[in-house]
């Protein structure tokens, strides 16, 4: 891709708050233009064929729906663009399969945002090197790592929802009816649950480790 030109980026994810947030997340970068949200094939598959897309970060776990068949449908129909996927954790099987019909790697989502924002820019520039051998050292992890984190009171999840929308405290507390200190105090208690130190770090937080606890 020629210097000084944004990275045109489409996300497929049956996960609307997910998908939300990391488009809000990516769209920070300088280099990079989230041009689309999908929930389903179809529409992805419409969408990319209508404008220019760099790469498509693919769910491949998308409910009723196989994410995986957007690799061969998008190819047949012509898509040049490069495939990322995103998973909580793939089979072997599923991964050679991934591979071998022109995924340009697999990143999981268990890794933190930072990984996720190299690791497109690395596909774009065509510097990623899949081996057999990292490969199955990756995917043996089988998904989230066994790693502890704090469990949020229902009120705690309803604020962090709500930071991850980009509702500002005042906001915050009108939408819970109660009152700016108050919401503060919850912010507070989630930056020492999290371990963390800024809202940004708190939606990275929210992302990496809870985002299966915020609902659709």
């Amino acid at each position: 891709m020629p210097e000084g030109e944004r990275i045109r980026i489409v996300l497929l994810d049956d996960h609307t708050l997910l998908r939300e947030v990391l488009a809000r997340s990516l769209a920070m970068e300088p280099d990079f233009d989230v041009v689309g949200q999908c929930a389903g094939v179809e529409d992805t598959l419409e969408l990319v064929s209508q404008m220019p897309v760099d790469i498509v970060l693919l769910d491949i776990n998308l409910g009723a729906e196989q994410g995986g068949s957007f690799v061969t449908r998008a190819r047949a129909s012509g898509f040049r663009g490069k495939v990322l996927v995103l998973t909580a954790g793939v089979s072997n099987r599923e991964a050679a399969w991934l591979l071998k019909r022109g995924c340009a790697g697999i990143f999981l989502k268990h890794e933190p945002p930072t990984a996720l924002v190299e690791r497109i820019r690395e596909v774009i520039r065509g510097t990623v090197r899949i081996d057999p051998e990292s490969v199955q050292e990756m995917l043996s992890q089988g998904g989230y790592p066994d790693r502890p984190r704090k469990p949020l009171t229902a009120r705690e999840r309803e604020v962090l929802r709500a930071v991850c929308e980009g509702l500002a405290n005042k906001e915050i507390a009108e939408r819970l009816t109660v009152s700016e200190n108050t919401v503060k105090s919850f912010l507070q208690q989630l930056f020492e649950k999290t371990g963390v130190r800024t809202r940004a770090q708190l939606v990275a937080a929210a992302i990496e480790q809870y985002w299966d606890q915020l609902g659709n």
